[in-house]
């Protein structure tokens, strides 16, 4: 008969190939009309898409993301001197040909991009690995609780009383600033999916 509980914790790390990239891009625009600075700024972003789209890129991959209006001054003997506005046009890109990704930077910088804020890679069927992930987690913390009995020379039920998923989930981003070279260089490298259960068992 089990009288005790032993609570030991099961991890799992999968490396998996990710096959979706994002990208945020940005048009900075700057001067003195308001105006004049939104319509050069809407102008150019309408270019920098109507490329994107020439790319193969579908239109719902692409959204708007940010747009702001920050009005910019100088400091001159403690006065406070307006130089003018800075109108900021964001747009997410999400490229499902991760070898594309270095060309569509190129070609979104050649028709008027001037910011590129980060480059997130991920998976987009996700929740397979997860669970795959999650399965071998619970294994891992049955193995252990199997080790400490063993080390006690004890037995265990051979199903745990209680399992708690633990989520942590935390996007791997690298930051990237787009520069007038082609050819720019894009490497996803692998993404670590973790999953981590704590398990409950009586012994």
């Amino acid at each position: 008969m089990y009288h005790r509980v032993m609570t030991v914790t099961g991890i799992s790390n999968l490396s998996v190939e990710p096959n979706v990239v994002e990208v945020q891009l940005e048009v900075v625009t700057e001067g003195m009309s308001l105006s004049q600075v939104q319509q050069e700024n809407a102008d150019t972003m309408n270019q920098v898409i109507q490329a994107l789209l020439q790319l193969g890129i579908a239109r719902e991959n692409i959204q708007t993301t940010a747009y702001t209006i920050n009005p910019k001054y100088d400091y001159v003997d403690g006065t406070q001197v307006f130089r003018g506005y800075e109108v900021t046009n964001a747009i997410t890109v999400k490229i499902k040909d991760i070898d594309q990704a270095g060309n569509v930077i190129d070609v979104a910088v050649q028709n008027g991009i001037n910011r590129v804020s980060n480059i997130q890679f991920t998976v987009e069927n996700k929740d397979v690995y997860y669970k795959q992930a999650l399965s071998s987690a619970l294994k891992d913390a049955y193995a252990k609780a199997q080790t400490l009995a063993n080390t006690m020379q004890i037995g265990i039920a051979p199903y745990p009383i209680k399992i708690i998923e633990k989520i942590s989930e935390a996007p791997i981003t690298y930051k990237a600033y787009a520069t007038m070279e082609a050819a720019t260089p894009i490497e996803p490298g692998q993404i670590v999916i973790s999953a981590t259960v704590e398990a409950q068992f009586h012994y």
